[in-house]
């Protein structure tokens, strides 16, 4: 498939899999089925039309309203059906038509997902991060396969024991990571560690960089104080894609502050 056409694909199937992860952001926190009821206004309950179900469009139609009682519709619902369609779209312009694409594509999936969530109730639900781990073996082993080269999953599930440890002991310090953190962070090392170990690397140090920028933003603006709980979780996933763009070029900028040229 073209490049052009490829990147259309990737922004359309986005957009699609952004509507079904409103529908999981609203959901999971409470323990509510996937599958129905249908899409339905939570204010009213009447479910919603289908041309109005539309990713986008649909919440641009209705300018932001029910179309039965007039209650607001957040702009987060077309903002993750945006960002979803967007990282697809970046995603599939890294990967290519590749083994690993339908792996990174699902972890961009479950990455706005989680970050939503992780906003919204301060938790990344077992039921989202758990089965993640079996999916991106299935996904990623058919290109170990596919190479004939076990050395990205061997450095894979070493990497994803060396994040739980480091994050286990973070979890057991005072004021530590919560339990959410500890069982993503090796899901991440797995994605992380099968591109390489400097993605690894990049990917844990941006987390913090990351979260200690926007804690320092808050702070200043007087928004939190110190005693305030911040979620984590989308930092390690903002950290995480970060490094799946831009380690190789991060990582040889840093070593060459270290190892200057003569």
């Amino acid at each position: 498939m073209p490049q052009p056409a490829l990147l259309c694909a990737a922004g359309v199937l986005g957009l699609v899999v952004g509507s079904f992860l409103n529908v999981v952001i609203h959901r999971v926190p409470r323990g509510e089925s996937l599958v129905a009821p249908g899409s339905h206004c939570p204010h009213c309950g009447v479910a919603v039309r289908a041309r109005h179900n539309v990713p986008v469009l649909g919440w641009l139609l209705l300018r932001g309203r029910c179309a039965d009682c007039a209650a607001p519709i957040s702009a987060r619902y077309p903002l993750v059906e945006a960002v979803t369609a967007a990282l697809f779209v970046a995603v599939t312009a890294r990967f290519g038509l590749s083994w690993e694409l339908p792996a990174y594509l699902y972890l961009a999936a479950i990455a706005v997902a989680l970050a939503a969530i992780d906003l919204d109730v301060l938790r990344l639900p077992d039921r989202i991060v758990l089965p993640s781990y079996g999916v991106a073996a299935a996904l990623l082993l058919p290109a170990a396969v596919a190479g004939h080269d076990w050395s990205a999953p061997l450095r894979a599930l070493a990497a994803a024991a060396a994040l739980y440890a480091f994050y286990w002991v973070l979890a057991v310090l005072p004021k530590g990571m919560g339990g959410g953190d500890v069982k993503l962070a090796p899901l991440l090392g797995f994605y992380l560690g099968w591109l390489g170990w400097s993605w690894v690397a990049v990917g844990a140090f941006a987390a913090f960089l990351l979260g200690g920028a926007v804690g320092m933003v808050l702070l200043a603006a007087r928004l939190a104080t110190r005693k305030s709980r911040i979620p984590f979780g989308p930092y390690m996933l903002g950290g995480a894609f970060l490094a799946v763009f831009a380690a190789a070029p991060i990582a040889d900028w840093y070593t060459s502050l270290l190892l200057p040229s003569a």
